[in-house]
């Protein structure tokens, strides 16, 4: 108990640098405390290894039950299970109703892009032509390209976040 009292500030620092939570930490010190105090009082050649060793142990034994209790909410919600069912089939079906709105909303503002630049942005986001070959189809510069992209994304941001395109 004496080196535990000794060692308090240091073990408190191991075991937060282990578990990246202080008061996570200070439970793991103080379930370190009740484990000593529960030991059977034999002779330990080297109690600050001691000590040590049992917090490392307390970190992956907590490690491993945050592991098993994942393991077990995951097969118990179904998510494990590609082929379950979800525990609230409104919650997809709001996340899809939110994603076609999104798309939706999407779709409107690129259809109200200047057209060179819709043609760039389409060509380069939809169609995956890198820039050399869009400004070759084009017959334009890398770097018009490049400026038809920036103006299409800015009309985009402006439409999707509120704001008229």
């Amino acid at each position: 108990m004496q080196i535990y009292q000794e060692s308090r500030g240091e073990l408190l620092r191991f075991l937060t640098a282990r578990v990246g939570d202080r008061a996570e930490a200070e439970d793991l010190l103080h379930d370190l405390w009740l484990r000593i105090q529960s030991a059977d009082a034999g002779p330990i050649a080297n109690g600050r290894s001691y000590l040590y060793r049992a917090a490392q142990n307390l970190v992956l034994d907590r490690a491993r039950a945050r592991q098993r209790r994942l393991v077990r909410e995951t097969a118990w919600s179904g998510h494990g299970d590609d082929h379950a069912e979800p525990a609230d089939p409104r919650a997809d079906i709001e996340a899809l109703i939110a994603a076609r709105e999104d798309a939706a909303a999407l779709a409107a503002a690129m259809a109200k892009l200047p057209e060179k630049a819709g043609q760039v942005f389409r060509l380069h986001k939809i169609d995956g032509l890198p820039h050399a070959e869009i400004a070759a189809r084009l017959g334009i510069s890398r770097s018009g390209v490049e400026k038809h992209i920036a103006t299409a994304m800015t009309h985009l941001r402006r439409a999707l976040d509120g704001g008229t395109a």
